[in-house]
Formats: C-alpha cells, sequence, structure tokens
C-alpha cells in the first residue's frame, strides 16, 4: 500500500473551514427532540451462550421515531455495583454480529454495549435491525447516498439518532453507571462517536479510530477503496445535484460535529489507508474542541493498530471512566 495522501508535516497541521449550515444545531435539535419523545426503557434477554466469565444480554431500545434498534450488552459476570460502560458503533456494511466477538471490554470489567445498525449487516458481522423508511429518489447501491438530497430524508440522520438513543438506552440499565459512559468506534463507528460526543456533551469520552463519515467531500474525491466511492459515483451520474449532496452531507460530517465536542478524545489512522484517507482523519482530529490525542500508524491502512490499537483504547478507557 503506497502513501497517496499529504506528507506528514502537512498531514498534522491539516485543517478545514467548516461546511456546517447555518441551522446545523437546529436541524440536530429538533431532530432528536423528535424521536426523544418516543424513548422507552431498553429491554433485555439474556442470551444463552455458556461463558463462565462475562454474561451477554439481547437488547432492544427505541432509535429514531421509535424504529425499534437491536444491541448487544456483554457484562462481566463478577461485578459489584454499577459498572462503566463503553457504547461501540460498528463499521460500514456491518452490525452487530456475534457477541462473541465482544469479549474484550467486558473482560477488562467494562459494561459493552454493541449497536446494531438499521439496515446494514452483511459486510463483515450480520444485523437484525430495520430501516422502515425509504427515500422517494434513486440512490446508488449502498447507504452514502440513501435519501441524500434531503438532509431530513438522509440515512445517516437516523443512525446518527440510533446512535444518540444507544448512550441513553445504556445509561438506563441498572447495572450502568450514567456518569460512566463513553463511546467508540473504528471507521464509520468512529464518525459515528464523534457525533454522539457532540450531540450527548456529557459522555465520558471519545474513541474514533480511522473515522469515516469524515470530510466527507476530500474522502470522495481522494479515496481509492470503500464507501466513499458511492459518492463519488453517484456525483458522476448526477451531475446537476452536486451541490445538493454535499448540503446534505454537512449535516453529518464529523468535521461538523468535532468543533461542537468538548470531552476526552482518543484518535487514530493509518497513514496508508485507501478507505478513510489520513487527512480526512487529520481534519477531524484538528477540529476537535476537546482534550485530545492521536495515533499514526504509519505502514497501516485502514486495519490501523488492530491489537496494539485495543490496548490504546484500554488505556485511554481506563483514565476517563475508571
Amino acid at each position: 500500500m503506497p502513501r497517496t495522501d499529504l506528507p506528514l508535516d502537512e498531514l498534522r497541521d491539516f485543517q478545514v473551514a467548516s461546511t456546517a449550515p447555518d441551522d446545523f444545531d437546529e436541524f440536530w435539535a429538533e431532530t432528536l427532540a423528535e424521536s426523544g419523545e418516543r424513548r422507552v426503557t431498553p429491554q433485555l434477554v439474556a442470551h444463552p451462550r455458556r461463558l463462565h466469565t462475562v454474561e451477554v444480554f439481547d437488547l432492544a431500545y427505541a432509535g429514531f421515531a421509535g424504529h425499534p434498534v437491536k444491541a448487544w450488552l456483554v457484562l462481566p459476570r463478577e461485578r459489584t455495583g454499577q459498572l462503566p460502560c463503553v457504547v461501540e458503533f460498528p463499521g460500514y456494511g456491518g452490525g452487530r454480529g456475534n457477541p462473541l466477538d465482544f469479549l474484550l471490554y467486558a473482560s477488562a470489567g467494562y459494561a459493552h454495549l454493541v449497536m446494531d445498525l438499521r439496515g446494514q449487516g452483511s459486510g463483515g458481522r450480520t444485523g437484525e435491525t430495520q430501516d422502515p423508511v425509504a427515500s422517494p429518489h434513486p440512490h446508488f447501491p449502498g447507504f452514502m447516498t440513501n435519501g441524500v438530497l434531503n438532509p431530513r430524508e438522509y440515512y445517516y440522520r437516523r443512525v446518527i439518532t440510533d446512535a444518540v438513543h444507544a448512550v441513553d438506552a445504556a445509561r438506563r440499565l441498572s447495572v450502568v453507571d450514567p456518569q460512566r459512559v463513553a463511546v467508540m468506534g473504528g471507521s464509520q463507528g468512529g464518525g459515528l462517536a464523534v457525533a454522539v460526543g457532540a450531540l450527548v456533551p456529557d459522555v465520558a469520552g471519545v474513541i474514533s479510530d480511522c473515522p469515516f463519515l469524515a470530510h466527507m467531500r476530500r474522502g470522495a474525491e481522494i479515496a481509492t477503496e470503500g464507501p466513499y466511492l458511492e459518492l463519488a459515483r453517484y456525483c458522476q451520474v448526477h451531475r446537476n445535484r452536486i451541490d445538493d449532496v454535499f448540503t446534505t452531507l454537512a449535516y453529518v460530517d464529523a468535521l461538523n460535529f468535532a468543533p461542537r465536542a468538548t470531552v476526552p478524545a482518543a484518535f487514530s489512522a493509518g497513514y496508508m489507508d485507501p478507505v478513510t484517507p489520513p487527512s480526512t482523519c487529520y481534519a477531524v482530529y484538528n477540529a476537535y474542541a476537546g482534550p485530545k490525542e492521536m495515533k499514526l500508524w504509519e505502514f497501516n491502512g485502514h486495519e490501523g493498530g488492530e491489537a496494539m490499537q485495543h490496548e490504546r483504547r484500554l488505556d485511554f478507557l481506563a483514565k476517563v471512566l475508571d
């Protein structure tokens, strides 16, 4: 994998002006208020996994417009009192998968809520959450252009709201300390974590690895693999709607959430990443308003630091949750 993005000295200082529309904050306040009226107590069902050190629960909660969203809740079997909690958002195309994929953080003593992704779950990990809303407009195969001509119809308006409600669902669980909830994810999950860090300003921390949904215009222009290409191919056909596309994307871009997030955050990027080019990650990192740290994996692509990044995540969680 060759390096195809900016030189390292330019990368570290790469900053981009906000593209947030004038009504950005009003748009999200109204969106969350509409769905907030439908919040209900999350439902837990014990999952029949014969594991000696952790317990698994099948969780369902109300997301955007009250739509049911699935999640896993993984807990250390031996516990006393309320636990700090990590809410995780999956990468693009994947869902909550199998709970056996998510044993690390419960093993470290945390409650771990893994959100499913509406309509996704056929790439990497399976999913079970439907997306009842259909846009009336044509879109490129995938999720990136689903409803992209209208911010209120756009797919990620629903997903970001689901992610905000996942934090609310975690805090409503008796086993969770509501004051000690952090959010994290890689790729799509990393972009969602930044959005939630802005929209839920009292989370304890944000972990955003190789974030996707980040400086989306540049991603569509220079990414050579992955879902940003859906945007490029859509604009290739809908030549007369390019401004409409990026107007909508500005409402969900982590670049515009980052200046509104003030809690501690840990970022990472792969210097050879063709899916989320490092300059898109650094644009969001440099715009982030809270205390922050960045780890650049110099010879890695979208896989980032893998197990070594999990170690770094645990160090960060110990600082913000324990």
